[in-house]
């Protein structure tokens, strides 16, 4: 049976959606414990998994950047 692809590619041109991000790297989580998926599949997992991270990351930054630029004024 084969593995549905549920890894997304996400455009440099897109909003990054901090709840969808989330719930791809649920997603993921549960692809790369199922014993079923391959070693590449759980190469390609991981790879995206950095790239949410990187993002999710990116964006509780600003987002602590913008309530601490907030209570200085």
């Amino acid at each position: 049976m084969a593995k549905k692809n549920i890894v997304a590619e996400t455009s440099a041109e897109e909003k990054f959606d901090y709840a969808k991000a989330v719930a791809e790297l649920e997603k993921i989580a549960a692809e790369v414990e199922d014993p079923a998926t391959g070693i590449g599949d759980i190469d390609k997992y991981i790879r995206r998994a950095d790239e949410l991270i990187a993002g999710c990351r990116k964006y509780l930054r600003t987002a602590r950047e913008k309530t601490d630029s907030m209570e200085t004024i």
